[in-house]
């Protein structure tokens, strides 16, 4: 594995009118360069732990502090790490994690997740973990920013230069670098074969591809959807399991762009509050994949066809982003985008990007600088 990025690759062969939508475009060769530098044959991230050998083989639990977009990476890795490896993993809010407990005896390794590398709250919370004697793992898609420079052990993203302030390509690649995470540790631990290895790397290498072929066709549903629903003043995202933590991402991403309101929550949490607001005025985007393999999958998604059906009942709107061929969400959404079949905890990676793109529309017919949301910058640099 190279230590480094290579320069950064080329943008897609057209034109566009905003870093974002070129960012959003470049995702499938981001996350190819991401695979490619941190995979050599069977071995992940080849050398990149050895400076933490000894602490892999003692831990307890992982805790990973992160904000924004890479908290919501975080919060997939969390499922992906404890699903596929048995690791406790405890998402802390980077901001808070110096005035949390000293977490005695826990025995962590803390995760710190961010693009720049330069984030005041996440150094400042690695700067803090160091001091109570944990190594630390960063993340990060900056060679040589602070964070790396002061890390026990460093994993890069590979997303190239992202400029648009709202996180693209670079949260796609944190969820390939959190699931290759979740894969090694899985390897380490004793808890997955060789064989099951490769099969899962095999599937990671099928998102770029796969995303790919569907991205013209999500961005001009997105258009449409954009524009059928632009009269929209409140949205609700809705997730379950691993697709809670992109229900947040899809949330974050049309907030920051358009400063509509929105939230997003675990599907289930609709009963306990938030149901009160559905009329015909509220828009509501459910994340309703599966995967027929994985009982839990099929378990979460029928869960989920029920909340379709409570908001369909009360004139709710819904959007839906199902799996290809599914005709049994798309019947009770007014709006569907179909991803192509994926394992459980890889379908995020493909999901998440529709839901980028209703962002960047809805924004941009509404008028607003989507590169340069008021108010936001791209790495905050003040704690």
């Amino acid at each position: 594995m190279a230590n480094e990025p290579a320069p950064s690759h080329q943008a897609p062969s057209r034109a566009f009118p905003h870093a974002m939508l070129r960012e959003i475009y470049e995702q499938p060769q981001a996350i190819q360069q991401t695979i490619e530098h941190n995979v050599a044959g069977d071995a992940i991230f080849p050398g990149a732990f050895d400076p933490i050998e000894n602490a892999l083989l003692t831990f307890r639990k992982i805790i990973i502090a992160a904000s924004g977009s890479s908290r919501n990476a975080g919060l997939a890795g969390e499922i992906m790490a404890e699903d596929l490896a048995g690791v406790a993993v405890d998402v802390e809010y980077s901001s808070e994690y110096c005035y949390r407990s000293t977490h005695a005896g826990a025995d962590p390794i803390v995760v710190v997740i961010t693009q720049s590398g330069e984030t005041a709250d996440t150094l400042a919370a690695q700067r803090e973990a160091l001091n109570r004697g944990a190594k630390s793992i960063a993340i990060t898609n900056v060679v040589d920013s602070a964070i790396a420079r002061e890390a026990t052990a460093v994993l890069y993203t590979f997303a190239g230069p992202e400029t648009a302030v709202p996180a693209t390509k670079s949260f796609t690649t944190q969820l390939s670098i959190l699931y290759l995470f979740a894969l090694f540790l899985a390897r380490k631990r004793g808890r997955m074969t060789s064989e099951v290895t490769r099969t899962r790397l095999r599937g990671l290498t099928e998102i770029p591809k796969n995303m790919e072929k569907h991205l013209s066709i999500w961005d001009a549903q997105a258009a449409e959807y954009a524009r059928t629903f632009q009269e929209s003043r409140a949205f609700l995202f809705l997730g379950r399991g691993v697709h809670y933590p992109i229900a947040r991402e899809g949330a974050l991403k049309l907030n920051e762009s358009s400063y509509v309101q929105t939230n997003g929550l675990p599907a289930g949490e609709l009963w306990h509050g938030p149901n009160s607001l559905v009329d015909e005025k509220l828009l509501v985007i459910v994340l309703a994949t599966r995967d027929p393999s994985d009982p839990d999958s099929t378990l979460r998604y029928q869960k989920t066809l029920s909340v379709l059906e409570y908001v369909k009942n009360r004139r709710g709107k819904v959007i839906v982003i199902a799996t290809q061929g599914d005709r049994e969400a798309s019947s009770l959404a007014d709006g569907v985008v179909f991803v192509p079949p994926a394992p459980e905890l890889l379908s995020p990676v493909l999901e998440v990007v529709p839901l980028q793109l209703f962002a960047y529309h809805f924004a941009v017919q509404r008028g607003a600088d989507v590169d340069h949301p008021r108010n936001l910058v791209k790495s905050v640099l003040n704690d």
